[in-house]
């Protein structure tokens, strides 16, 4: 599975039968000025304790963050503990950028 996935492969694979969980590893207060419809928010320093439930996820796993760096340190760790996951490359920025420009910016 490749480790990176275009904005636009996700926004296919969320309008399919089966989305995917899209898990948003920025802080809250990011979260709060903008989110992915449908984003499950586990910042960065949670993401360890939410081993369990990421292990036992059924569907594709796909972190994001502001840009894709923190997310693809999450992205490296879970891998790391046996988790397939994908980073949106580009993160939230790519994703207002290409798909839903009604996001803010900052």
């Amino acid at each position: 599975m490749e480790i990176e996935i275009s904005v636009q492969e996700l926004k296919e694979k969320m309008d399919s039968a089966t989305p995917p969980l899209l898990v948003d590893v920025r802080e809250p207060w990011e979260h709060e000025r903008c989110a992915i419809a449908g984003a499950k928010l586990i910042p960065l320093r949670q993401v360890p304790e939410s081993l369990g439930e990421l292990k036992g996820e059924t569907r594709e796993i796909v972190m994001h963050c502001h840009h894709g760096g923190r997310s693809m340190r999450a992205v490296m760790w879970l891998r790391s503990q046996g988790v397939e996951a994908r980073n949106l490359t580009g993160g939230i920025h790519q994703w207002a950028e290409e798909i839903d420009p009604s996001l803010p910016r900052y």
